[in-house]
């Protein structure tokens, strides 16, 4: 609308530049006779400056594509004009104020002057291009620079939590009776998990052996709370050991799956965790399923993440551009987290599975 709208106005200008003209030289032009050649180039105008945003906003003049984008350009400016040429040719054979002209004569006659605008035109939208890309970096600064505001503030009130619960948990420790023994163990088990978080509270990722090992505390925690009805299932190549995956990756996936698929029901469940090599050596493949009774496919809507699965797809966004990361029901029943990142080795080229709890 902003196109045709400015081109409008510049047909109007055009009329009244024409109008101005033939007074000066002493003739009279009607304000019709005026405004029709105007207001046709101004809509032909139009057209194409909409039709070469499109494709400048298709394929733009940057880095690596540079010669084959600016072949694809002048094709589109030398299509153009045949086309425009080509139109007015038409037109002149059945609208009797425009008149019958040859196609050459027309092609040649005015090419050289519709060649400067049709640079102008590609350069305009270059502009708006280039400008569009400048805010949306802005933006994203500004959003960023928020969001490291809010993750300092964030940190600095984590901080105090682990020290809370360290002193939370000797207190507890203290009352239970000797003969207790599964509940100081589980208390033990989670004081490792807090131990082993904050070692590495500043990783981004460890390796997939380190990950299994911080699993395994909180796999005996929810074994000994749930018994039999929870049976766990580790299916890991050994070529992936050694893999680095974001750090507290698999946790949270499978509290999902123990919280939503087998904890609700008083049958016993199974969780399944495996992990193997993909792509000839080039992808992790990771995927964390439950026998439960699935996500619910009876609306529209999509299933909602909680906190950790919308935690867990962020993350995998920051850290890896291309990645594969999906939950839905698997066919056998139950749901199914799929993971697919780029495999990169950690400091240890091979070495043995963590041992189980």
């Amino acid at each position: 609308m902003i196109i045709f709208a400015a081109w409008t106005a510049f047909g109007l200008l055009m009329a009244n530049q024409a109008i101005v003209q033939s007074q000066l030289r002493g003739r009279t032009l009607p304000w019709l006779d005026a405004l029709r050649p105007s207001m046709l180039e101004s809509f032909l105008w139009a057209v194409t400056t909409v039709v070469f945003v499109a494709l400048v906003r298709r394929v733009p003049l940057e880095r690596g594509h540079l010669l084959r984008h600016a072949a694809m350009q002048a094709a589109a400016v030398l299509l153009f004009a045949l086309a425009r040429a080509g139109l007015m040719v038409q037109l002149g054979r059945h609208v009797a104020w425009i008149g019958e002209r040859a196609f050459v004569r027309q092609l040649i006659g005015s090419y050289g002057q519709q060649l400067l605008f049709y640079i102008l035109l590609l350069g305009i939208a270059h502009a708006l291009l280039y400008h569009e890309r400048y805010r949306e970096r802005a933006l994203a600064a500004e959003r960023l620079a928020a969001g490291l505001t809010a993750a300092r503030l964030q940190v600095l009130k984590a901080q105090l939590q682990p020290h809370f619960l360290f002193n939370t948990l000797n207190a507890i420790s203290a009352l239970i009776p000797p003969d207790a023994k599964p509940a100081s163990r589980m208390i033990a088990r989670l004081g490792d998990l807090l131990r082993m978080s904050l070692e590495h509270e500043d990783t981004q990722e460890v390796t997939l052996r380190e990950e299994l090992a911080f699993l395994q505390p909180y796999l005996e925690i929810e074994q000994a709370r749930m018994g039999a009805r929870l049976t766990v299932d580790l299916a890991i190549e050994p070529a992936t050991y050694d893999a680095r995956v974001p750090h507290l990756l698999l946790q949270p996936l499978v509290e999902n799956a123990i919280r939503h698929g087998i904890a609700p029901r008083i049958a016993p469940g199974r969780v399944e965790v495996r992990a193997g090599v993909g792509d000839e050596g080039r992808t992790l493949h990771l995927q964390v399923r439950d026998d439960g009774p699935g996500l619910d496919t009876s609306t529209r809507d999509r299933p909602r993440k909680g906190v950790g699965l919308s935690n867990i797809e962020v993350r995998l966004q920051q850290l890896y551009p291309t990645h594969h990361f999906a939950v839905e029901n698997h066919p056998d029943g139950g749901v199914v987290v799929r993971i697919v990142i780029p495999l990169r080795r950690g400091e240890h080229a091979q070495g043995s599975a963590p041992e189980g709890p």
